[in-house]
């Protein structure tokens, strides 16, 4: 079809599943038998029915004024037709040679209509997979509404709609900013000549590109709708002053594969392009619900929360005391998180403070987010993450809740822990169990096959050293507690009258 004749605003058919309708016998004679799809019939015995044709049709005649066969069907390509259907009788008993030659001749699919099929039976079997076809694409975005939904509700809600987008289309959904750069991005990625003209789309839809403001003319692409479209917006590299408007979407077709891109609202200068293998009529419906999710997803706001989280670090930045401050942020005793994880998107740490319930969060450049809670708030392992929490403090103590947590998350990486608690402020508390028992084990590795003297050492050690309480509390004689606390000394090469040796040896007896 040319690119000036624009096909009727229905739900296109396969001319396949109109001849597959045994009923109607129609049977194709010529011209290409795959690819072609029907949006409108139309029955006309002019001799040059070009002035009437809309573009996109099922053509039916039963040749009246047949005169010139090639002149007859180039003018109905010309008007973009999809197919002439050929009634056999009255006129013509077979359909002729010169007719079947041109429709070959100039790629259009003929059908053979027999005698026992009207015409009005054909248009009617159209409309009927038309209604039928418009039921199946009209629960299709319905469903992928639903689902593209529920993926929004999910704590990591951008990459969630951007999968759930690719599924329902069939290729890859990405998120770009300003200059092209993905995002984020889901589904199977396009060839490297498509997902250039895809970030030219982007520039298209987005004049404040890098690209655009350099002075460079992005390629010509097809917008959506020969008007404005309504959300369309003046792009900033405008300044407002040309008057040009970008468009809300536009779309391309690179290679067999079919390309859109459609700006975000808000002033993020962020475009969800589109790379699929085909393009049904919902999919522009289907985008549009993504586009509004992800703008509101992506968008920064401003309710009477923030404006209380920004008033607090007003009042810090202004010199005021921590405790002076945490009023503002709604509770009295908080509890610091620090998190450390491996998907490298610009909305992960924000999908993380939704899952724990917290937008005070702060992500550091080495992958680390450090996100505070009120001490209520549970903290439950996040998909993705290693956490370590601190204990409760007041805000006075954030500074060393902090230290805490940072602890905390070194030893739930160090153990492959997804989550690791700050257990109090002993010795104990900065190596996790782990560590500490392959310490104890290495330190106390001489005594490994005398357990008696490791009990000795044991009570010895927790009774301060008094030989009278070890002998009494182990039920044997002072002079063997005396004889094993020497052979201790010795095995371990240790001078057990030295208190930093006592100390290390106690703290790894506890850890056995």
């Amino acid at each position: 079809m040319p690119e000036s004749a624009a096909a009727p605003p229905t739900t296109p058919v396969p001319l396949a599943a109109l001849i597959a309708r045994e009923d109607l016998g129609l049977r194709q004679i010529a011209g290409p038998e795959a690819g072609t799809v029907l949006h409108w019939v139309h029955t006309s015995e002019m001799e040059d029915p070009y002035p009437y044709l809309l573009g996109g049709e099922l053509l039916m005649s039963a040749g009246v004024l047949l005169k010139d066969p090639d002149r007859y069907v180039s003018r109905i390509v010309q008007a973009g037709a999809a197919a002439l259907g050929f009634g056999v009788a009255p006129v013509y008993d077979t359909v002729p040679d010169a007719l079947i030659q041109a429709c070959d001749r100039h790629g259009l699919p003929l059908l053979e209509i027999p005698p026992k099929t009207t015409f009005t039976a054909v248009a009617r079997a159209v409309w009927r997979l038309m209604a039928e076809a418009r039921h199946r694409e009209l629960r299709r975005v319905t469903q992928a509404q639903q689902g593209l939904a529920t993926a929004a509700a999910r704590p990591d809600p951008v990459p969630a709609v951007l999968h759930q987008l690719a599924a329902r289309l069939g290729g890859q959904a990405v998120l770009l900013d300003a200059s092209g750069t993905e995002l984020s991005a889901a589904g199977r990625a396009p060839g490297p000549e498509a997902r250039a003209a895809l970030t030219r789309l982007a520039q298209v839809v987005n004049p404040s590109s890098a690209a655009t403001e350099e002075g460079a003319h992005p390629t010509p692409a097809r917008t959506e709708g020969s008007r404005p479209c309504p959300a369309a917006r003046r792009g900033p590299a405008d300044g407002g002053e040309t008057g040009r408007l970008a468009p809300a979407s536009a779309s391309d077709a690179v290679g067999g594969t079919h390309l859109s891109a459609y700006a975000l609202g808000g002033s993020q200068g962020l475009v969800l392009g589109l790379a699929t293998p085909l393009r049904e009529p919902g999919d522009h419906t289907v985008a549009g619900v993504a586009v509004v999710l992800l703008s509101l997803l992506t968008a920064p706001h401003q309710g009477a929360e923030s404006t209380g989280r920004s008033a607090a670090l007003v009042r810090l930045l202004l010199g005021a005391r921590p405790a002076e401050a945490a009023p503002l942020l709604g509770a009295e005793r908080w509890i610091v998180v620090h998190a450390r994880g491996e998907r490298g998107t610009p909305f992960a740490a924000s999908a993380l403070g939704a899952g724990l319930g917290s937008p005070l969060l702060d992500p550091a450049d080495d992958g680390t987010v450090r996100i505070l809670l009120p001490a209520d708030r549970e903290v439950t392992p996040q998909p993705g993450w290693v956490l370590g929490v601190s204990a409760p403090v007041g805000p006075e103590e954030l500074a060393a809740a902090d230290t805490q947590a940072a602890r905390a998350v070194h030893r739930a990486a160090a153990t492959r822990t997804d989550l690791v608690r700050h257990r109090g402020t002993s010795l104990t508390a900065l190596l996790s169990p782990d560590e500490a028992a392959a310490h104890a084990r290495m330190r106390l590795a001489p005594l490994a096959d005398a357990p008696a003297l490791v009990e000795t050492l044991r009570s010895w050690l927790s009774l301060h050293g008094s030989w009278d309480r070890t002998a009494a509390a182990m039920e044997v004689h002072r002079n063997t507690v005396r004889q094993r606390i020497a052979r201790c000394a010795t095995l371990l090469d240790e001078d057990l009258d030295d208190a930093d040796v006592r100390m290390e040896l106690w703290f790894a007896l506890r850890s056995l």
